[in-house]
């Protein structure tokens, strides 16, 4: 089975817009359509969105906490259980082990809506801890920074 793409994929930057999760897809920049991490537990994450649902994310200029997959109840959105070690935070963690480039895009609010998520460039995994959340029940939290040869602070809008 050959190696997940980690890097850049295609001709995508920093800063390219895209107009849904269903393109993100087609164009292979991150192959779930529901789940906002790409990973496998052998290889790590290639992807993540930062979609400002996880009430656990904390966004700074340099940095980011992502809060990992899981334990929201589907209807509200709310955290509702304790995260689990699948395999989406594992991928995670074996990021921060294998030190390979996360692509991550965010989702972002323009009226009237014509592009719904922007590419933020590369980043990595250096950080994880599993910790109690705001609503009482344990997440995993990664701490990503900009990769090495291509940083791109995250923007504020």
């Amino acid at each position: 089975m050959p190696l997940p793409p980690f890097g850049h994929v295609g001709l995508a930057q920093p800063g390219d817009l895209f107009h849904s999760r269903l393109e993100l897809s087609l164009l292979r920049q991150h192959r779930p359509r529901r789940a906002g991490v790409c990973a496998t537990m052998a290889h790590g994450a290639e992807s993540i969105i930062l979609a400002d649902q996880y009430e656990d994310d904390e966004i700074h200029a340099d940095y980011f906490w992502y809060a990992g997959h899981g334990g929201r109840a589907a209807k509200t959105g709310r955290q509702v259980a304790d995260q689990q070690l699948d395999y989406r935070n594992q991928g995670l963690r074996r990021s921060q082990e294998t030190g390979r480039p996360v692509r991550v895009f965010r989702r972002i609010e323009v009226a009237p809506a014509p592009w719904q998520f922007r590419y933020e460039g590369l980043w990595r995994v250096v950080a994880h801890a599993y910790v109690t959340g705001k609503s009482g029940f344990r997440v995993y939290r990664f701490r990503l920074e900009p990769w090495p040869a291509a940083p791109t602070p995250l923007s504020y809008d």
